[in-house]
């Protein structure tokens, strides 16, 4: 699984001009899902956007957890985060796992983060053409990829 998290100060999902999701402070998760990945991708991946210090204490540095500054958390879907670009100007999605094996784990994930913490979740709708509003704070970006583990 690989994952873009931002650090918003708010974000929205909105699909066919609805807003169906909306959060304030906290992260906004793009969630790409592999052929490779499976449940202890997922218990990974869940310990470490929790545990994630990216926000900032007193003293200005970054110390905080969503955890900890009882933030939110918005999960989009992002199948494109596997795209691969080595051959002409195309992306090909060949890593991007196909609906059978992505929707089940994207469920689980959403299952999974909703069981460890008491935050607010929100999420896109998998598989929809949404667009994503956000205010990016700082801008903090951070990039996880659950099979590299760095």
């Amino acid at each position: 699984m690989r994952v873009v998290i931002q650090r918003v100060k708010k974000a929205s999902v909105s699909i066919d001009e609805q807003i169906v999701a909306n959060i304030n402070q906290g992260l906004l998760i793009l969630l790409g899902i592999e052929n490779a990945d499976n449940e202890n991708d997922i218990k990974w991946l869940v310990q470490k956007i929790l545990g994630l210090r990216i926000f900032s204490d007193a003293e200005g540095k970054m110390n905080l957890s969503v955890s900890d500054i009882q933030g939110e958390i918005l999960i989009v879907s992002q199948f494109t985060l596997f795209a691969s670009t080595v051959k002409g100007n195309r992306p090909s999605f060949l890593k991007s796992a196909k609906p059978d094996i992505s929707i089940p784990l994207y469920e689980n994930f959403l299952e999974t983060i909703k069981k460890e913490t008491s935050l607010k979740i929100e999420t896109g709708q998998f598989g929809a053409d949404m667009e994503v509003s956000l205010i990016n704070d700082g801008p903090v970006t951070i990039i996880i990829d659950s099979q590299a583990r760095e």
